[in-house]
């Protein structure tokens, strides 16, 4: 057994601001309709504030803080489709690709 991920299908970027935006979670490969957790890495290019939802996620500064140079790894629980971003004091790009065990 090994330790290692994939990352094949494309991912998103959200553009932070002073204002929650929001996109779709990327979906693994192969995946016509994910009805099963999966895992998403989420980096960002400035210090920004994320948030999981079911059809819609608004994110608050009381969300989990994604520092510039360094990432989290999220497990997705089935139903959730949607992620959102907020700049913590500057703008940047939060980016989300899902992972593979392949």
């Amino acid at each position: 057994m090994d330790d290692f991920i994939t990352v094949i299908n494309v991912g998103t970027t959200i553009t932070t601001s002073g204002s929650s935006a929001s996109a779709t979670i990327p979906a693994p490969q192969g995946a016509q309709s994910v009805n099963y957790p999966y895992f998403v890495r989420v980096a960002a290019t400035a210090a920004a504030y994320i948030k999981i939802g079911k059809t819609s996620a608004t994110a608050t500064t009381n969300d989990i803080l994604v520092q510039p140079a360094d990432a989290v790894i999220l497990r997705i629980p089935a139903g959730y489709t949607k992620i959102a971003a907020i700049q913590d004091s500057g703008a940047g790009k939060v980016n989300v690709v899902p992972l593979e065990d392949a």
